[in-house]
This record gives C-alpha cells, structure tokens and sequence, in this order.
C-alpha cells in the first residue's frame, strides 16, 4: 500500500507499550519485556516510532520511560485474564501495600505512578516485581479492593476465582501468598499503632491534601489511615503495568521529528504518545499525556495548514 502525502506526514500511533522487545530495553526490572502488564490497546504496538526510526528519527526517554500505573490480573470463568487498574483504593483508609519481605514500601496514598515506581526499587533482587495490597474485613465492607466490590456485591467469586486471598489472620494469609509472615505481622503491628494517632512516620500518608482527598471523611483523626484488625484479611496481589509510554520520537516546539543531530526532519510530525513526553518522563498529575497530545496536535495540524495555504499561492 502506497499513500502520498502532499505536505507531511504525522505519526500518532500510541507509543509502544505494547512492543514487547522495546520494553524489555527501556522499562525497568522487566527481562524480555514480558513482565509487564499495560492498560494500553494491542494497536500501540510501537508501529508510529519505528517509522520515525526509518526515515532517521530517534528516540528520547526522559526520566522514565513509561506512565506506570499498579495494576492486577482478574481470571474470569472464561478464560480471559483483565488487567484492572488501582486507581483510588489504594488511598482508603485501612488496607497497606507490602512486598514479600511483609515490608512497606511507599506512601501507598500517593499517586500511582509513585507506587510502581517505589515498587520497582523495593522489590528484592531475583525475585518477581510484585506486591500484595492488604485489608481487613472492615475495609471490604466499605471500599473496593482492587476489582472486588464493597457490600452489597459478594466477595466470594473474587475469592473462589483466585483473584484475592483470604485467611483468618495475618500470618495465615502471609503464609497462602508467600510474604515473609513474621516481617508481615510486624509491619501491621507498626502500622496500627501509629494509625490508630493519626500518623503513617515511615511514608507521612495522609499529611497532604493529595492523599486526604483520596481518603475518608469519616475516618478519623486521619482520612488516609485506619488500622487493619478485624479479620478475615484479605490480599490482592499487585504487578506493575502502565497507562502508555512517555519515551518517544524526539521533536521540535514545532512537533517535527528531528534526527540525531536534532535537525527537524522534513515533512515528519509526531504527537501524542509517539512523541517523547514534554514533562521529560515526570509525572506530575493525571492527564499528563492527553494534554500534550492536545497542544503538539494542534501545532502539527498548523503547521500543515500553513504549509497548504504556502502551496497554494
């Protein structure tokens, strides 16, 4: 197939989250590319940079090269495995997140990108990136768990299907999901403690506005913190994964795909995740993608208009 294209050429494929050998190159503890688990569709699939590639773009990554997000596998009865993100459960009073050394390792009321970040430095070496967020029987009454729903909706089928575990106490559940039981105990004892005050002094979870909105109300001295006491307990186990690439074709303020001496390639334009994020592969709130997307989308549809009316005259 052969399109000609009169006054340029614009690449906004979706990144590359989902081309694998380039992520085992860029993303961080994740050999082979495989250990990593994107919201992204299967069409952003790093098509749009290999083309910048070809006509002699390159790629600049930044600070990181994906927008994490923590995510975990839910087994449906037919077969099909979904990749649910944990967007705002993490931040409700009463649940942790824990490595397998039962440790904490985050402020887990942060934003998302934080928590895999964070995720990806605690996890000891030579094991799997992965955490377990944990929760007591008051807390899934009340809130979310990852996938699975507060009352009125059964936690059972979440349970049965594997998606979360479940155990009368603390050390049982540590044993059933391969955490460190008395590191686990431990760190809950620690918690509760400092919770029941008010306090996280390990992460400071709940001392900003950022955290307490994503709390409750209701839960005080603190909206982000309650102890986890009550059982059964329950786990859900959490993997790292991502909303899109940060990485991409470098450009100009023009949106013009420049090559390695960083001159603007004629007649090539990148935009949205195809380009390399402006933050510089910081994430600084929610949306960072769809706003440049926006502007550089705009300044390449200007640029080309612009290069219409110049043909025309």
């Amino acid at each position: 197939l052969h399109v000609p294209a009169r006054h340029g050429v614009v690449l906004a494929a979706g990144g590359f989250p989902r081309d694998i050998p380039r992520r085992g190159e860029l993303f961080p503890r994740t050999p082979g590319g495989r250990d990593h688990w994107t919201l992204a569709p299967v069409t952003a699939d790093g098509t749009g940079i290999r083309l910048g590639e070809s006509a002699g773009g390159h790629v600049r990554t930044g600070a990181s090269a994906g927008a994490w997000c923590p995510v975990s596998l839910v087994p449906y009865r037919s077969g099909r495995v979904g990749t649910f993100p944990h967007i705002m459960d993490r931040a409700k009073p009463g649940s942790i997140g824990v490595v397998s050394t039962g440790r904490r390792f985050v402020n887990e009321a942060n934003g998302y990108y934080d928590y895999v970040t964070a995720l990806f430095e605690a996890a000891p070496e030579g094991e799997p990136v992965q955490a377990w967020q944990i929760a007591d029987a008051r807390f899934v009454r009340r809130f979310p768990l990852g996938m699975a729903k507060p009352r009125p909706v059964p936690l059972f089928p979440y349970v049965r299907s594997g998606y979360l575990t479940k155990a009368r106490t603390l050390g049982e559940l540590a044993r059933r999901c391969g955490i460190d039981e008395q590191g686990l105990i431990d760190t809950v004892q620690r918690f509760n403690t400092a919770a029941r005050a008010g306090v996280d002094p390990e992460f400071g979870r709940g001392s900003t506005p950022f955290n307490r909105y994503g709390g409750d109300p209701s839960s005080h001295p603190n909206p982000s913190l309650a102890p986890l006491e009550r059982g059964p307990f329950y786990a859900v186990r959490i993997l790292p994964g991502s909303f899109g690439t940060f990485a991409g074709l470098d450009t100009d303020a023009r949106s013009r795909v420049l090559d390695d001496a960083r001159h603007p390639i004629a007649g090539l334009y990148a935009v949205g995740a195809d380009q390399a994020n402006v933050m510089g592969g910081h994430y600084p709130a929610g949306g960072v993608n769809i706003g440049p997307a926006l502007t550089f989308g705009f300044l390449a549809g200007r640029e080309l208009a612009r290069a219409e009316v110049e043909a025309t005259r």
